[in-house]
């Protein structure tokens, strides 16, 4: 079955729901067993519901199962939580999501879990960085904010001689543009607040796998931590899945006529986006991607709070935190030293993040120009 079919009925079951084109929502807590043991017992546990979402995105990601969770951070927090125990060693990329850094910063420290950030993300790097107890390669691939890309077939096959387990945040590419799996990757993690929610009013997160690693998960990381996706919010993403070929399409259009204006604009130093050719991973971009999505960053030869203006004055755009839903966002966002390393740029430089939205790009184009050339 084709993406678009998977994305359109895959799970559906309409004879199990006599006939119903869209699914019920089964918005209840518990399922009794007097008369029949119909294998659900709890929604923390399991939902049909939720199950529909789940068996689509596991179609989509072409793995084996796939457990949906209550936010992006908690599929995070799942599936490193799934892969370490105390002691162990993680390799990841600097320029990860900051909130999966804090995570293993601020938070698995507590439990002697040691890291070590890889800056360019080569096959080389991770190899010297691998020690006696590393257990945990967590990827992103393109990465938080500057979008750089690792070869996903070296380390999985890298990982796999060292017993590594790896797990890769792929919201940016969302399953359709990107399959980790097939590179030999085990878990596959998606924020579904994301471009596969697309509407700005879901809140969860995917981990895609082997059956066997994911029921593993389902029971002791989701089952035993309650952070299971409310009904109401899967039956949501499964309304959501049906329109994301034709969205995704729509932002890859959208995203590629903006890079391409940003960079050839007076005011634009540099543009990060894998759809670019004068990304630095472009071509390992056109090996492992079908596809690009709507996010990017660039660069203005100013400062932070000059910036800052400058976004307050646009007027299509909305200033706000997340990405991937129908509308169009920007933000300034301060080099840290964590992005400094891995871009080479000096510190305190103001790099702009876009999501492409659905809009008339010529109007966002326009309205855009008109603020840079406001600085």
């Amino acid at each position: 079955m084709d993406k678009h079919n998977i994305c359109l009925h895959h799970g559906d079951d309409y004879d199990r729901f006599h006939g119903a084109i869209v699914p019920p929502i089964f918005q209840n807590t518990l399922f009794t067993n007097k008369t029949k043991d119909h294998g659900y017992i709890y929604t923390r546990s399991s939902n049909p519901t939720i199950e529909i979402a789940e068996q689509k995105i596991a179609a989509l990601e072409k793995g084996e199962a796939a457990i949906c969770l209550s936010s992006g951070m908690a599929a995070i927090s799942a599936a490193i939580l799934h892969a370490l125990s105390k002691d162990d060693h993680v390799i990841c990329v600097s320029s990860v999501y900051p909130r999966t850094r804090a995570l293993l910063n601020e938070y698995m420290n507590r439990f002697g879990i040691s890291v070590t950030y890889i800056s360019k993300g080569t096959v080389e790097q991770f190899e010297a960085a691998i020690q006696f107890n590393t257990k945990l390669i967590y990827l992103e691939s393109p990465s938080s904010l500057i979008f750089s890309m690792q070869d996903l077939t070296e380390i999985a096959k890298l990982a796999q001689q060292h017993g590594i387990i790896t797990a890769i945040d792929n919201t940016w590419s969302t399953p359709l543009f990107q399959n980790p799996l097939k590179h030999g990757i085990d878990l596959v993690i998606h924020s579904a607040t994301k471009y596969l929610g697309g509407h700005s009013d879901i809140l969860g997160g995917i981990i895609v796998g082997k059956k066997s690693r994911i029921d593993l998960i389902r029971v002791r990381e989701r089952e035993m931590l309650g952070a299971i996706m409310d009904p109401h919010q899967a039956w949501l993403l499964i309304r959501s899945l049906r329109t994301l070929p034709v969205r995704m399409k729509q932002h890859q259009e959208n995203a590629l006529i903006m890079a391409n204006f940003l960079e050839g604009h007076p005011k634009v130093t540099r543009v990060l986006y894998p759809g670019l050719k004068s990304h630095p991973d472009y071509e390992l971009g056109k090996k492992q991607l079908s596809g690009y999505s709507g996010v990017m960053s660039f660069i203005v030869d100013r400062t932070y709070d000059q910036i800052s203006t400058m976004l307050r004055g646009l007027q299509l755009y909305e200033i706000g935190p997340s990405w991937g839903g129908f509308e169009s966002l920007i933000s300034g966002i301060p080099i840290q030293e964590l992005f400094s390393e891995a871009t080479g740029l000096p510190l305190g430089t103001g790099l702009i993040r876009m999501s492409v939205g659905l809009e008339d790009i010529q109007t966002l184009m326009d309205d855009l120009d008109d603020g840079l050339r406001r600085i």
